[in-house]
């Protein structure tokens, strides 16, 4: 009986130490023969021992005795790696054939497991990672240049992938990987990009924006809201958010929907400035002057002396007036539009007058604000205003 019990064990020591042996041969492969090869450029050798150490590190990813040590997965990683490195820097076809999606993702869990596993080899896997983000950055920046963005977006992707079994959080690469994803229409993809980037408060509200513009164009309406409502919720006057929520009820055939936005942004928050200084911004690029007015016209109630809204309400309206001014020019002779129009137009320059004044008494120095003033007072006939601000501009030229 005691016979049997020791060869029993003899046997299983045996076939542990086999699979620890396929480690240990996978390390020499890789370390000893594929690594100074690759370095050298003899792509003949560095395939042969490439391939060798894969099919040893696959028997210990296989074994229950080695699958889950920090050794086995390490090594794996940096075999796969291995292959798309060589597959990259000698072209070779099959190669190429081999490194699918799924064999990445296999290496970069292996990296993953191994990092999670124990301390032994979470340097290795740092250095073995910061290399793939170099190689994933230098081919994806080459993609972007040539306007491959599908393909730019994909190697971004595993730039960030091959980050995260570090515990990195490549943001940049995420970034870029969800303009490119956006750019080659897979907006869906984009999306979820953006949206992780949002969680972990990158770039702040321009993350939510961008999110839920991807969702928008990828045609969900509803997630695209709920991106919305979860920015506005820390970043409640934000312009871009509240333009997003409008563009999406817009974009829903819903104009009464954006209208009830920004009335529902005016409700929570009637007294805040600049909540009516971003609607009269987005009044304006609605084309909604009247309503652009009034807004920027209720900001100034709140605060007399808030110099954004002084200007922008002045170069709305002079931006306006000059639109109704064209408007009538290009009116057959004889229309009484034409009339009706000029007078507004009139109406509008010179409301245009005060805010824009007390932004100067503020601003003396601004060239572009002291020639509009100029212009104005000039089309108003008021002459020596006019040659006052002409003065004050050609004394900064």
């Amino acid at each position: 009986m005691k016979k049997s019990i020791l060869v029993g064990t003899l046997v299983l020591s045996t076939l542990a130490f086999g699979q620890k042996k396929n480690e240990t041969s996978a390390a020499v492969e890789f370390k000893n023969k594929f690594a100074p090869a690759f370095q050298s450029q003899d792509y003949e050798t560095a395939k042969k021992s490439i391939l060798s150490a894969k099919e040893f590190i696959d028997l210990a990813a296989a074994h229950p005795d080695t699958k889950e040590t920090s050794k086995t997965n390490y090594y794996k990683g940096e075999v796969y790696l291995g292959i798309k490195s060589l597959a990259v820097a000698s072209g070779d076809k099959d190669l190429n054939d081999m490194v699918t999606p799924a064999f990445l993702e296999e290496g970069v869990k292996a990296f993953q497991k191994s990092y999670a596993t124990d301390k032994k080899y979470q340097s290795d896997v740092e250095d073995a990672v910061y290399r793939a983000r170099l190689m994933f950055d230098k081919a994806a920046n080459t993609a972007y240049t040539e306007g491959d963005f599908k393909a730019a977006a994909a190697l971004y992707n595993w730039q960030a992938k091959y980050s995260e079994a570090a515990n990195i959080l490549d943001s940049n690469a995420i970034f870029y990987s969800a303009v490119c994803y956006e750019k080659a229409g897979n907006y869906a993809s984009a999306a979820l990009g953006y949206m992780s980037l949002a969680k972990a408060s990158y770039k702040g509200a321009v993350s939510f924006n961008l999110a839920s513009g991807a969702f928008r164009k990828a045609g969900d309406i509803e997630k695209a809201k709920s991106v919305i409502a979860e920015g506005r919720a820390l970043y409640p006057n934000d312009r871009d958010l509240l333009l997003e929520l409008v563009n999406i009820n817009i974009d829903a055939n819903n104009p009464a929907g954006a209208e009830a936005a920004l009335s529902q942004a005016i409700a929570s928050d009637p007294n805040n400035k600049q909540l009516f200084y971003t609607i009269g911004t987005i009044y304006i690029e609605m084309k909604e002057n009247e309503k652009a007015e009034k807004s920027l016209l209720k900001a100034l109630e709140i605060d007399p002396d808030y110099v954004d809204a002084q200007y922008q309400i002045g170069a709305h309206l002079v931006s306006w007036a000059g639109d109704m001014k064209t408007e009538a020019n290009n009116l057959k002779l004889g229309d009484y539009k034409y009339d009706v129009l000029m007078s507004q137009s009139s109406d509008a320059y010179k409301r245009a007058v005060a805010p824009l004044e007390k932004y100067i008494a503020k601003f003396p120095n601004d060239k572009d604000v002291l020639n509009i003033l100029f212009q104005l007072h000039r089309s108003l006939g008021n002459k020596d205003k006019a040659m006052e601000f002409k003065a004050r501009y050609d004394a900064l030229k």
